[in-house]
């Protein structure tokens, strides 16, 4: 928006300027701009001296056209953001109530000379609370305790919900302007609350004389619907005088509506109560023309200003117009002419079948939008220049996607912005995703910034001083994934323990971990969200023996600590066992989302990792994913679209490539994106795990993100993603400053995983498929309990290294298809099932070692070198807690292969018949049922006598099925 032209300041010397003119008239001018040099280089100081400008209004736009078209606030920017980060908004009011006070102090001389009638700045509620009273009235509050400057008006907008607000803030003595005024009707109920708040203000004992009001009366915009209408109309009308009378009407209708609403503030501001008001000091509202720049060109420029001068009046003029009415406006009392004509103007409407209730109402809809939508600009715009003042301060992300998938993220991201959909979703609006219990699932967004840093700092301090060499989590899925990301990715503190995490029911990875750590100087950390998952529980059991074997039953409980939500079965159990402490998680927080939360920040603590830094920029990309950031600067909207999108088209293999020094995020995110969104037919199929392979194995399903930290260059692997690129597929790259930054992709991901969701139609935040598994495994531990033996089952095909198992339906496919006799045969016809858009996953129930993920490996690259199909490498039971939902609630593309093998010596689980084997034997049973129950294409092969030949035998008669 141009300012306005200094050097017409002077032009009319010895004529009065026609602008200066309208206060012998009894108006106000106010100018409807503001920007921070204007201000700072005197211009507005000038205009109140020569065109006797006497107010300032703002709204988003203004600010918007500020901001982002230009460098004036890069400095300003810079400034705030070295003495903190702040969210968008913040960042931007921090900008604004600048502004704000500035004009307000330019604006004080005539604020004093006038004795409060006038010279008032403006300052806008955001237009994002248009429809929310109890928010509306908190905000102004908020800007009026802020920019502590008694001629501020704060702009609240005369919508159904705003009304009440504005008797309100009245009534405390706020002085307000009413915007988004269009009808008479909703004028009267403005000035009633006026009066009803100044009533109450002066009941409480307050001096009405320092409240002041305007009821912003929107003039342009009305022509400019109803000139629509009519030439709709005239197009239509055939009787040339009924053309002429409707052409008639033409540019008239607006200021006959604001004469008539004038005519209704003489009437409200006389009689007994006003009367009885005024006696107290109190001051009109007055009526104030706004949106008087002319929109249709074939109507003079100045004919908003010229046609409503009148006494009590203020006109807020966009620089453009105040330039033309200074050059060739013509001042004269005009509010009062021809009130008769303005009512015959408007029954002329009205019999022509042109509603003005419909047309008003619309445009205070519209009205609505259009601040909303500059609002997104300004943020946008601001967000964009926080993002570039803080740098590598936050993690970088680049979208390589093609064309096609391309214009489909630019749509997605225009009907974010459009449906307000990132801010319904922080204000646990269930409607984004499916409608059923998604809101009571969002305790994830704020978690990184309620969390009790002193807490863990003295936490900390306390396991630092007892001296222990390893600190153990004793979890499952999202208890125990993210605690492993943080042992994986940071080295052990001085000082500190060692981080471990058991997360399996094999006996041989529970006696490794036995054997790995100092039992009598080792703290336990017990992590379950519900405290009665049972793989946790039965860990539990087994170690809080071992250590009251080594130490004493009465002091084993010191040595544990539970993580848990309140109320808990483990709560109870580790009250009873006198645990050391006790963390309460969040019960509005799901497992796989609760890394930022005490199931993700004790462990961190207890490893000395800083969690203080770990929060403090995790902080920095929940800010730049928050509320007031549009979806076009907003990463985790970016890369959930993305994804989301993706998937639609058929890419729904999400492929995470993780560096070497955050290796194990992709586990991580396998379980958040697998879990979230795999479910009724559909969701993303993450692959972790699979290194970088040459173009031509890959097949269109696939989507790539790449994540590293800064400094840790690939050549050769950057060579890969470019030929990734050129072939067309998707390629996501995410760059972190360090690994301290991992906090931030933990949040990114959970975001975008949820954005994900919304695209695919489902509630990322349940896991309907999970609890079956879980009811058929308790059948048969429960049967075992009973009988001591799990209850047979048919193998298929026997051979002397391994039986095959499967059911019915598959069985005789897997015969028809060539299974005969022998495994090679059976691993042939059943990989040969794997398609394009399919994927194979091999899952593992034995040990997760470094030997067997390296032959799981081996088989899945043989796979997907030789089928060109993603391929998933997964350690059982731990994935029945990751991707087991996706893989029996997902889309129907997945090939399974169990392994199963028998124990080399088993495990007893104290005070259970069941031993951890039994326990591991029936999950993976109770697992292997559930698929085939669901019609997946699955087979298992459980592996006799010696793990590593029968792995050997294994990889061999892959080998052999696919050559």
């Amino acid at each position: 928006m141009p300012e306005p032209h200094s050097d017409q300041f002077e032009q009319k010397q010895g004529i009065m300027n026609p602008v200066k003119a309208l206060e012998n008239h009894g108006q106000a001018v106010w100018l409807d701009f503001l920007a921070r040099g204007f201000v700072a280089k005197g211009d507005l100081k000038k205009l109140i001296d020569t065109d006797g400008v006497k107010g300032v209004t703002s709204n988003p736009s203004i600010f918007e056209k500020a901001i982002g078209s230009s460098d004036e606030y890069d400095g300003a920017i810079r400034d705030a953001l070295k003495k903190g980060d702040r969210p968008v908004a913040d960042l931007f009011e921090h900008l604004a109530i600048e502004d704000i006070q500035h004009a307000a102090d330019v604006l004080r001389p005539v604020y004093d000379e006038l004795r409060g009638e006038d010279g008032f700045v403006s300052l806008e509620v955001s237009p994002y609370l248009a429809m929310d009273t109890k928010g509306t009235i908190a905000e102004a509050e908020r800007l009026w305790t802020s920019v502590k400057r008694r001629n501020l008006m704060v702009k609240v907008p005369a919508t159904p919900e705003g009304l009440p607000a504005i008797q309100h803030l009245i009534g405390e003595g706020i002085s307000i302007n009413i915007t988004l005024l269009f009808s008479q009707k909703v004028y009267v109920q403005v000035a009633q609350a006026y009066l009803a708040g100044l009533e109450k203000y002066v009941k409480g004992g307050g001096d009405p004389s320092h409240v002041a009001s305007v009821a912003s009366f929107f003039v342009s915009r009305i022509d400019s619907a109803v000139d629509k209408e009519l030439d709709e109309k005239i197009a239509k009308a055939n009787d040339p005088t009924e053309k002429e009378r409707l052409s008639a009407l033409k540019g008239k209708v607006a200021i006959a509506n604001a004469k008539l609403a004038y005519q209704e503030y003489k009437q409200l501001f006389s009689g007994a109560r006003w009367d009885k008001l005024a006696a107290k000091g109190a001051k009109p509202q007055r009526l104030l023309w706004a949106s008087t720049g002319t929109k249709n060109k074939d109507y003079s420029d100045v004919l908003y200003v010229e046609e409503l001068i009148g006494p009590n009046t203020v006109n807020t003029v966009p620089p453009a117009t105040l330039d033309a009415f200074r050059d060739h406006g013509t001042p004269r009392d005009s509010l009062e002419e021809n009130v008769e004509d303005a009512k015959r103007v408007l029954a002329e409407l009205e019999k022509s079948g042109i509603s003005l209730d419909a047309i008003t109402a619309e445009l205070v809809k519209d009205g609505v939008k259009l601040f909303a939508d500059a609002a997104d600009k300004l943020y946008g715009a601001v967000a964009y220049k926080r993002g570039t003042v803080l740098g590598h301060g936050i993690d970088r992300q680049e979208l390589a996607v093609g064309s096609k998938l391309g214009d489909a993220i630019k749509k997605g991201t225009e009907d974010w912005r459009a449906s307000a959909k990132i801010r319904r979703l922080w204000q646990h609006d269930k409607s984004v995703w499916t409608g059923t219990d998604e809101h009571k699932w969002l305790g994830w967004l704020t978690s990184p910034a309620v969390a009790d840093i002193a807490d863990y700092e003295d936490f900390a301090h306390r396991v630092k001083g007892q001296n222990f060499t390893d600190v153990v989590v004793l979890g499952m899925g999202g208890s125990s994934l993210g605690p492993e990301v943080l042992a994986q990715t940071f080295a052990q503190s001085p000082g500190f323990p060692k981080l471990h995490v058991l997360d399996s029911t094999d006996p041989a990875q529970v006696r490794s971990m036995q054997a790995s750590v100092n039992i009598a100087n080792t703290l336990f950390i017990v992590s379950s969200k519900s405290g009665g998952t049972t793989e946790p529980n039965v860990m539990k059991d087994y170690f809080f023996a071992r250590v009251s074997e080594t130490i004493g039953a009465d002091k084993a409980g010191h040595r544990f600590i539970a993580v848990t939500d309140p109320g808990s079965s483990l709560e109870k159990v580790a009250t009873k066992q006198g645990f050391a402490r006790i963390f309460h998680g969040d019960p509005s927080i799901g497992g796989r989302y609760s890394v930022l939360s005490p199931f993700g920040l004790v462990p961190a603590a207890a490893a000395g990792i800083d969690v203080r830094t770990l929060i403090q920029h995790t902080l920095a990309m929940v800010r730049s994913c928050g509320p007031d950031v549009p979806p076009h600067e907003n990463p985790g909207v970016q890369l959930g679209l993305a994804m989301g999108l993706a998937g639609l088209e058929g890419r729904d293999k999400v492929t995470i490539l993780s560096s070497k020094k955050i290796a194990d995020f992709g586990a991580w995110a396998e379980q958040l994106i697998a879990e979230s969104t795999g479910k009724d037919g559909k969701g993303l199929i993450p692959i972790d795990g699979e290194p970088l392979g040459d173009v031509s194995v890959y097949g269109d399903d696939r989507f790539f993100i790449d994540l590293r930290t800064d400094g840790e260059n690939d050549a050769a692997h950057d060579n890969g993603l470019v030929a990734l690129e050129r072939a067309g597929h998707p390629v996501v790259r995410i760059v972190l400053k360090s690994i301290e930054h991992i906090g931030q992709e933990f949040f990114r991901f959970e975001l975008a995983t949820a954005v994900a969701g919304a695209v695919l139609g489902i509630n990322p935040f349940n896991q309907p498929d999970v609890e079956d598994a879980k009811i058929k495994t308790r059948e048969l531990t429960a049967a075992f309990e009973k009988t001591g033996k799990l209850p047979p089952e048919k193998p298929v095909m026997c051979t002397a290294g391994a039986d095959l198992y499967t059911d019915d339906g598959n069985a005789a496919a897997l015969r028809k298809a060539g299974a005969d006799g022998d495994l090679g045969s059976w691993l042939k016809a059943h990989l040969a099932r794997s398609g394009a858009d399919d994927y194979v996953a091999l899952l593992a129930y034995i040990e997760r070692d470094a030997d067997h993920i390296d032959s799981l490996q081996r088989m899945r690259l043989a796979v997907r070198d030789k089928r060109h199909v993603a391929t998933c490498a997964e350690f059982g039971p731990r994935f029945l807690h990751s991707t087991g939902q996706a893989y029996k609630g997902g889309p129907d593309n997945g090939v399974f292969l169990q392994i199963t093998a028998d124990d080399a010596k088993d495990l007893a689980v104290p005070g259970q018949k069941a031993s951890f084997g039994v326990i591991k034997a029936a999950q993976a049973r109770g697992d292997f049922d559930v698929l085939t129950e669901r019609g997946r294409r699955a087979l298992r092969v459980h592996l006799k006598g010696d793990l590593a030949s029968g792995l050997k035998m294994l990889d061999a008669a892959i080998t052999e099925a696919l050559n």
